[in-house]
């Protein structure tokens, strides 16, 4: 049974500020969005088979598979086309504001974000930019005073099924893969608005459902849920987008809501976002220096 409307997980509210910061996630948006996640906010080079393709492609045939494709081609023209699906990287600059139970409990972090699709990120918070996390394939470190430590097992989980859920990897990396099934769910009611609602499902049996504005057709909400491998309860995550702007030819939402089994858990909001910069690989390049779990050495 769903635990929608419940409570999400005892997390310590720094660990939420991170996951918050980092996907997205992207990746989130999650990278586009991504995110910021946090973050999710899960990151840009280009994935195969992706650069130079602004149609869905060849999709497990259903009774609405076809109204659900043209409306995810209406999608993602109107996030920008080929501007949207070549971003290979971006420089973001916001605040985020991360939720427990709903209730907010931090006044917002500044951040500066830098994303590579699609599977690298970088994250600096405070105003001193000293704490930094670095997302690079599957690996993740947190760089502070102390040395560069490694993501514990838990965060780094939650990262990565943001990325994997993420708008972004959805809409470039998805409809790319064999194997994918599209199903137009019909008008719906999403953030007060006016929806079309599809889902997308992969070989992997992994689906998400978009929220679509008929009149803009920017998407309004994203939505997926996963199982608890302890609890074996399931879980609803939710990414709402507003604000959109264009930039550069791409229509990027401002403001990201996340949400965890309808608790508010995040919130991001840009100040200023740049495509196609050419992001040094250097900024997500860390290794391991000490472990914040290993007790001190006595001397």
């Amino acid at each position: 049974m769903a635990r929608y409307g419940g409570q999400s997980p005892a997390r310590p509210p720094d660990e939420q500020l991170q996951l918050f910061i980092v996907r997205l996630t992207y990746y989130a948006m999650n990278y586009l969005f991504s995110g910021i996640l946090l973050f999710s906010w899960a990151a840009f080079g280009q994935a195969p088979g992706v650069a130079g393709s602004s149609q869905v492609g060849q999709a497990v045939p259903n009774d609405t598979s076809s109204q659900a494709k043209a409306l995810i081609n209406q999608a993602i023209q109107a996030l920008g086309g080929e501007a949207y699906l070549n971003v290979k990287d971006t420089a973001q600059e916001g605040r985020a504001y991360s939720f427990y139970h709903g209730q907010s409990n931090s006044t917002g972090a500044l951040y500066w974000r830098y994303t590579k699709f699609p599977d690298r990120e970088r994250v600096e918070v405070t105003k001193k930019r000293d704490v930094v996390y670095v997302y690079n394939g599957d690996q993740g470190y947190e760089i502070t005073y102390k040395g560069t430590a490694a993501q514990d097992p838990t965060g780094m989980a939650d990262y990565l099924r943001r990325r994997e859920y993420s708008l972004d990897w959805v809409l470039r990396r998805w409809l790319n893969e064999p194997g994918v099934a599209l199903f137009y769910d019909g008008p719906a009611i999403a953030e007060q608005k006016q929806a079309e609602q599809v889902t997308i499902m992969n070989a992997r049996n992994e689906a998400v459902t978009l929220f679509i504005d008929p009149a803009t057709h920017l998407p309004i909400k994203k939505s997926f849920s996963w199982r608890d491998p302890k609890d074996k309860q399931r879980n609803i995550e939710e990414e709402v987008y507003d604000n959109y702007r264009l930039v550069q030819g791409i229509m990027t939402p401002y403001s990201v809501t996340r949400f965890y089994n309808g608790d508010m858990a995040s919130q991001r909001f840009l100040n200023s976002i740049r495509y196609n910069q050419n992001v040094s690989d250097s900024l997500f390049a860390a290794s391991v220096s000490y472990d914040p779990n290993r007790p001190p050495t006595k001397k």
